[in-house]
């Protein structure tokens, strides 16, 4: 068998940069999927991508599909043969329907029952026929957010398909999507490149193209692209932030890139600098360039998608689009400055949050309200005040004219107003912070005023959302409460608070006016969530599930309990508890209906000195284990079971459960009531041997 490349190209119009990671991702595994169900080997699939092309090479791709054989299953062999042998109806019926003559059936065991069968053997085709039925359905299963279709409605695609290269070897592929036909004809640079580029063979692909000023393999062109803005860092004496979404973003955006530096006034400076970055990578897709202490310089970066006869024209034009968005954002520092932060707060009156919870301004009170309970609940009196007023300016600089303009600078915006109207730092801080995290793995907040009001403000939405129907469903989650979950286990875990949202939730419920069934429907919901993200930090099922039941009403507890039940998870010792915890479940469960839960063990009856030390560990062990569960220490608790271990393992090595004298049976099985009391207290733990 001969082993052979093929590629194939689809040209189209530039397609936006954000679809084309996860298109290239859908694209392998698309290919890998349809390969499969062809039959057809490979050695590797590969996926490239620039704006105006999405390229799929698989290597050593065998000549031939795989020959198959299909065993197909009949009636019983007694009802399609007679006693001589003799075919019956059922036999001929059978034969026909598959195609096959009743000579060929043969007789098949299936569990140990015989029946009549059929083998039909199917030959590999040549790569040749299968490739072009295959290319088209690749091409079709790729999706994006936003599909587009231009003259048959039945391929769409993010932009219009213009060519299609697809070429096995030196061999064109042949085949028709969207009124084209395949070909070995590519095109180069939109603006340095060859309009019609042919393609002997699959080898020369990457260099032909490359010589038209394509760069297709996205990690030389990111090679090429970083290279090239290190040597402007040497000449601009800083340090270029190269952050790596924005690094994506502009790779996405060009097929030969080439960086270049430009400047700005000086006076821009004096805006907040987070104005500035976010002018210069928001919208401009600019890279900002700061000094050794990590003082904005008045440099950006950009990436071309041209090398222009002149790089000058190129870097004036780019600085005269850059100083008008920044002269803009000069304009509305001015004019927000000319009022307070509190000034603002009334015309929150006039935004109207959602139609069925009002406006702004009544989210913020209540989020307030619900800020000044946690606040206290957590025992810090002391920035009460200070959480007080940072809630009330929470949410005035979404009114500014900075932030209707850049609404990704609400919160940092907030902070820099309240500086400038000379409240204290604490607040200040408390109103960028309560947004963070923003993101999986973004920082958090550095101080409790923060923390408290962002947790307060999810809070208040997860439970506010859930009252007006507006919970997640399926993919759907319009107003993020997921991710508001998230938040609030992160901020817990990060600050190490020990707080009880089943409590928060109450009161939230409470200044809600939501029911009990809305509030339980929440509380299910967040240990849901921290029963994910329990998972997320590598724990089974198993144990994520334990440490909910545990102390899911407060997460922080939760996750040391995790960690707790983690370090001694591979133990001996534990590894025979669990055993011997799911053995008195069984045991209560099946021989247990005639025994009154909770009553006294009997001493007199115990007769074998392993029940009778099982008895007396479990009477020390009980108001131990109540006092670590009441002070949550996990590591104390792990310690206790470590010691009522051994003491179970060897009742069930000496003692007979089930005795005959009914007394004494009865009496054992109180006793193994009263352990299973014990397990219950520290949770389900015979869940961790994975049985039910």
């Amino acid at each position: 068998m001969t082993f052979r490349n093929l590629l194939l190209e689809i040209g189209t119009d530039e397609i936006p940069s954000r679809f084309l990671p996860d298109i290239m991702t859908l694209l392998a595994s698309v290919a890998a999927e349809e390969f499969a169900k062809a039959r057809l080997k490979y050695s590797g699939i590969g996926v490239m991508s620039t704006p105006r092309r999405i390229v799929m090479s698989a290597s050593g791709v065998a000549d031939r599909q795989e020959d198959v054989e299909t065993s197909m299953k009949g009636p019983l062999w007694s009802a399609a043969f007679d006693s001589n042998g003799v075919p019956t109806k059922a036999a001929h019926g059978f034969a026909k329907s598959k195609g096959v003559s009743y000579e060929d059936l043969c007789p098949i065991d299936v569990d140990g029952v015989r029946y009549a069968g059929a083998i039909r053997s199917e030959k590999g085709r040549p790569s040749e026929t299968i490739l072009p039925e295959i290319l088209p359905v690749i091409i079709r299963r790729l999706v994006f957010p936003k599909n587009m279709y231009w003259e048959d409605p039945t391929v769409r695609f993010a932009r219009p398909i213009r060519w299609i290269l697809a070429l096995l070897d030196d061999s064109v592929v042949p085949f028709g999507i969207a009124g084209l036909r395949s070909d070995r004809v590519t095109r180069g640079h939109r603006f340095m490149g060859a309009s019609r580029i042919e393609i002997e063979k699959t080898s020369d692909y990457l260099d032909r193209l490359y010589d038209n000023y394509v760069i297709v393999d996205q990690e030389k062109r990111k090679q090429r692209m970083l290279s090239g803005i290190a040597n402007l860092e040497r000449d601009l004496g800083g340090t270029v932030e190269l952050e790596p979404e924005l690094v994506q973003e502009n790779l996405s955006l060009v097929e030969y890139p080439v960086p270049f530096f430009g400047s700005f006034d000086e006076s821009f400076l004096e805006i907040p600098h987070e104005v500035l970055t976010t002018t210069m990578k928001k919208h401009q897709r600019y890279f900002p360039v700061r000094d050794s202490n990590g003082r904005l310089l008045p440099f950006f970066v950009g990436v071309s998608n041209n090398r222009a006869s002149s790089m000058d024209v190129v870097r004036e034009g780019n600085e005269r689009v850059l100083r008008a968005r920044l002269s803009d954002a000069a304009f509305f520092w001015k004019e927000d400055l000319k009022r307070s932060l509190s000034g603002r707060v009334e015309e929150l009156k006039n935004v109207i949050y959602h139609e069925k919870l009002g406006s702004v301004y009544e989210k913020v009170k209540k989020t307030q309200q619900l800020a000044l309970w946690i606040t206290s609940t957590l025992g810090h009196g002391e920035l009460l005040p200070s959480v007080e007023r940072a809630a009330f300016l929470s949410k005035a600089d979404l009114v500014s004219e900075m932030v209707y303009e850049f609404p990704e600078l609400q919160g940092v915006m907030g902070r820099e107003y309240a500086l400038r109207d000379r409240e204290p730092d604490v607040i200040a801080r408390a109103l960028y912070e309560q947004y963070l995290p923003k993101f999986a793995g973004d920082a958090l907040p550095k101080e409790l005023a923060g923390a408290i009001l962002g947790m307060a403000e999810r809070i208040y939405i997860i439970v506010a959302c859930h009252g007006i129907g507006l919970a997640p469903t399926g993919s759907q989650d319009p107003y993020a409460l997921r991710r508001a979950a998230r938040c609030i286990n992160e901020i817990l875990f990060g600050l190490n608070l020990d707080f009880d949202v089943h409590s928060c939730v109450c009161e939230a419920a409470r200044i809600c006016g939501t029911s009990d069934d809305i509030r339980d429907a929440v509380l299910s919901f967040l240990q849901q969530r921290l029963l994910i993200q329990l998972k997320e930090r590598g724990a089974s099922h198993e144990i994520a599930s334990l440490a909910v039941s545990v102390a899911g009403n407060r997460p922080f507890q939760a996750l040391r309990f995790l960690n707790a039940l983690s370090e001694v998870q591979a133990q001996p010792w534990f590894s025979s508890l669990v055993t011997s915890a799911v053995r008195v479940r069984n045991i209560l469960a099946k021989e247990g209906s005639g025994v009154t839960s909770g009553a006294d063990v009997s001493a007199d009856l115990l007769r074998k000195d392993a029940e009778k030390a099982l008895n007396q560990e479990i009477e020390a062990l009980e108001p131990r284990l109540g006092k670590a569960l009441e002070a949550s220490d996990w590591t104390g608790l792990t310690g206790l079971l470590a010691e009522l271990s051994p003491a179970i393992a060897r009742f069930f090595e000496d003692v007979l459960v089930m005795d005959k004298e009914e007394e004494v049976r009865k009496n054992r099985l109180l006793l193994l009531d009263r352990c299973h009391r014990l397990f219950i207290k520290v949770g389900d733990i015979g869940v961790l041997k994975g049985e039910k």
